[in-house]
């Protein structure tokens, strides 16, 4: 892969296959992950190629595109093939991160081997409240935590506040569970989508801010959640520098995100870092 900087890139997006589209009443059957986002006939399923093309208009250069979190080891396996084989098509502009059933044991382990033998750059969006996994379980996640740090894998997770508004998937990841899992595994890197459900508050604890030191934040959805202020807010609290562009495309178009954050008063090196910056030192070490 060649990388120019600056680049642009999008952490958090989603897409699926034209098979899943056109049978989605199956699979709101089959998985209540899937039936909580996607009932409603109104929520875009996006496919490889059309992220390709949003990203193209708004001038992204690379994208994250994210599996969700199915129940069923069966499912996870579907859409990772899927997830696997766009980003094999597309290496310069996608990077893929699959989904397993941690509950599965060994065979969510294999699972996870495979996925990084077909080149995925991380795990997510984990939800570990539809999945119905506890992130902390002393037997099933230690192996799988170990695997990932060993091939420096992502694990990106949803995350959800414990106030305010209700909304279609906000679920129950709040920072109380977060901090949990990040002070028993502080050794994996990890991205809380939708700004952690406000863990970078938080670290005004200095135990808090001590085990943060491997956990970055996407902006995913952000302009339905915070105010704009949340950007300078997040940045004086753990650093402009764990701070990651996320749209949640295709339920928020790409190019309204990135127009948000450059419309900010925050310095420009911030919005640079923001945009890109710190993601491609997060999947490319550069």
């Amino acid at each position: 892969m060649i990388i120019i900087l600056p680049m642009i890139v999008d952490f958090h997006t989603h897409i699926f296959s034209p098979s899943i589209r056109e049978h989605r009443e199956e699979y709101i059957k089959r998985d209540s992950c899937f039936a909580l986002l996607y009932a409603n006939p109104k929520a875009r399923l996006t496919t490889a190629e059309e992220l390709i093309a949003s990203m193209d208009e708004a001038g992204v250069d690379h994208s994250v595109a994210l599996n969700i979190g199915w129940s069923s080891h069966e499912l996870c396996v579907e859409t990772n093939d899927y997830i696997l084989e766009a980003a094999a098509r597309y290496p310069d502009r996608l990077s893929g991160f699959c989904c397993v059933q941690p509950a599965e044991g060994e065979v969510a382990l294999m699972e996870l081997e495979r996925c990084i033998d077909a080149g995925a750059r991380g795990l997510g969006e984990m939800r570990s409240d539809m999945q119905g996994f506890d992130p902390v379980n002393a037997a099933i996640m230690p192996p799988l935590v170990e695997i990932m740090a060993k091939h420096d894998m992502i694990f990106l997770t949803h995350s959800s506040e414990p106030a305010g508004h209700q909304y279609c998937g906000k679920g129950n990841i709040t920072p109380g569970i977060l901090y949990s899992f990040l002070a028993r595994f502080p050794e994996l890197k990890l991205v809380c989508a939708h700004w952690g459900g406000g863990l970078p508050f938080y670290a005004l604890m200095p135990e808090v801010s001590r085990a943060l030191s491997n956990v970055f934040y996407d902006t995913a959805a952000t302009i339905f959640l915070y105010q704009p202020q949340i950007f300078s807010c997040v940045g004086s609290l753990v650093g402009s520098d764990k701070i990651l562009f996320g749209s949640d495309y295709p339920l928020i178009a790409q190019e309204r995100i990135i127009s948000h954050i450059q419309s900010l008063e925050i310095p420009a090196e911030d919005k640079q870092r923001i945009l890109g910056g710190n993601a491609a030192k997060l999947l490319f070490g550069c």
